[in-house]
């Protein structure tokens, strides 16, 4: 990729990724973690599709996952509101880790640069669950697709979320867009295209 297209992209430039990473290795508390993996899986019906969907998610990720139930009716799609349609599985600590390496293998660890938001977090999607190492295909289950959501934090992060004394996070301490990339292509091996 061309350097002006990488400028485009919103990619960071060689000075600016050498200025990112000493500023993290002068200051451990501004280097970014991963904070939770969501993976989601929607069927679009309920049933035995999303049983099979169930299945398939719990022996890729060891954690049983949850039912999502449709917002609203689509009576082009058949769905009324209410019914379930979908699982997710939230993973944090090193199961995230774990399971993140593999679905970016998956993908070829190459994630599209318009896939990270303002504050850094990214998000990819696997066609096919079998094209993660070490799945076997199971005829009775199928295949199906999913999303990989990664949120990123930086330690401090939890002063927004505790009960007592709940504060924002100032500007300097957020994540950037720049840095969550940064830490994308060093920490987890992403090519970002």
């Amino acid at each position: 990729m061309s350097p002006r297209r990488k400028a485009a992209l919103g990619y960071p430039d060689p000075d600016t990724e050498a200025a990112i990473l000493e500023r993290w290795s002068k200051n451990p508390m501004l280097k970014p973690r991963i904070e939770k993996v969501v993976v989601n899986c929607c069927v679009g019906r309920s049933g035995e599709p999303l049983e099979k969907a169930m299945k398939i998610i719990q022996e890729l990720t060891g954690q049983k996952p949850y039912v999502r139930k449709a917002k609203k009716t689509i009576r082009q799609f058949g769905i009324r509101k209410g019914e379930p349609i979908a699982c997710v599985v939230t993973l944090r600590k090193q199961k995230a880790v774990e399971f993140l390496k593999r679905a970016l293998a998956a993908v070829e660890n190459k994630v599209k640069a318009s896939s990270f938001d303002e504050h850094g977090n990214f998000s990819f999607g696997i066609k096919e669950h079998i094209e993660i190492p070490g799945t076997k295909y199971v005829p009775e289950l199928g295949i199906i697709g999913m999303d990989v959501c990664v949120t990123l934090e930086r330690p401090g992060y939890r002063v927004k979320r505790r009960r007592r004394c709940r504060t924002k996070i100032g500007r300097k301490h957020l994540l950037t867009r720049e840095e969550g990339m940064v830490f994308a292509h060093h920490e987890l091996g992403v090519e970002i295209i």
